[in-house]
């Protein structure tokens, strides 16, 4: 039989997962002749005058967004930022992005607005001289936004998040936790009886007005930072998009190392002053995602720049990714494939 048809006898990507999905798919792609392939969170590819970094990423309706709970300009600016994110993860500084979008026919053609206009502001706020530089439009049952971004490396080179070296110092710089605890109240407040995603719910329940809700539906990553810490000497670094636990384990297999929390830090968020303890904020912070904070290493003596604060250090390699108080730290975060509940809203 063709092999076309035997593929779907193979196992599912439901069964499989997110990472071994991605493995089974990068292994085999042409390779090419980047500078850096697959496995960071942009390439980096060569150019007549010298290099640039790359990364795209989608936003589907149903695992990634919900209608009733985010507006056209909220699309518009978390699509900007996550990819905006992912060039500042490489020590980049943003330049570009094309943006491709399907929609079904019956969308109002202000939506389409909306989502311009998202995407205008995220990038006047977040990374200014950055453009929307082209894209396509088509149809299709499902509302997809798909971003491509392009960025600068910085004059010291892209920072990888293979570069963690035993002694550096483990930081973060943006919020974290604050994403996973808004999406928390939506799914708890912003339902109707049946458990789907309800706009009337959401706006009845103050879950509309919740600051926690808004980071979850417009995240503000520290894009300057990405660049502040490749000139400070960051020796690894990644966009915290899944979430801190599942992330810093990327880092750790990447880098061959083991990442250790510092046993006192409450990874609480810095601008709040949030109580972990009383708030919970610890496994929103460790697990949850979509803040799109950066996670970096950077040498024992380095004065840590922007945003950046120290959450650990670098460790020999254990037996574990992720420690603390010498205990592991499972690392687990959002997998489109086993998280996503079917529902659309």
């Amino acid at each position: 039989m063709d092999a076309t048809y035997d593929a779907w006898a193979g196992p599912t990507v439901g069964e499989l997962g997110e990472l071994a999905v991605l493995d089974r798919i990068t292994s085999r792609l042409p390779a090419g002749a980047p500078i850096l392939g697959p496995g960071d969170d942009c390439a980096v590819v060569a150019a007549p005058d010298g290099s640039f970094v790359v990364t795209t990423d989608m936003m589907v309706h149903g695992p990634d967004f919900r209608w009733a709970w985010s507006s056209p300009e909220d699309v518009g600016w978390k699509a900007a930022a996550t990819n905006l994110s992912d060039v500042a993860a490489m020590g980049a500084t943003p330049s570009g992005l094309v943006v491709a979008i399907a929609a079904p026919q019956d969308t109002p053609a202000a939506v389409l607005e909306g989502i311009a206009d998202g995407f205008r502001l995220a990038v006047e706020a977040l990374a200014p001289g950055c453009g929307v530089v082209g894209g396509d439009l088509s149809t299709s049952a499902t509302f997809t936004v798909t971003v491509t971004a392009f960025g600068d490396p910085h004059p010291l080179g892209p920072v990888l998040r293979s570069g963690a070296r035993p002694g550096d110092v483990l930081a973060v710089s943006g919020e974290l936790g604050r994403a996973a605890r808004g999406l928390a109240r939506l799914f708890r407040d912003g339902v109707d009886q049946r458990g789907e995603p309800d706009r009337a719910a959401t706006v009845a329940s103050g879950a509309d007005a919740d600051p926690d809700v808004g980071r979850q539906r417009r995240p503000v990553p520290p894009i300057a930072d990405g660049p502040l810490a490749a000139g400070a000497g960051a020796t690894a670094m990644l966009d915290l998009s899944d979430g801190l636990a599942i992330d810093g384990g990327r880092m750790a297999r990447a880098s061959r190392v083991t990442l250790e929390l510092d046993a006192a830090t409450g990874l609480d968020d810095a601008a709040t002053g949030l109580d972990a303890a009383a708030t919970g904020l610890d496994e929103a912070a460790l697990h949850g995602g979509e803040d799109h904070g950066l996670l970096a290493t950077f040498p024992a003596d380095a004065v840590l720049p922007g945003g950046f604060r120290r959450i650990g250090v670098v460790r020999e390699r254990g037996d574990a990714d992720l420690v603390r108080g010498g205990a592991p730290v499972p690392t687990t975060g959002w997998d489109p494939y086993a998280d996503w509940d079917g529902a659309a809203g």
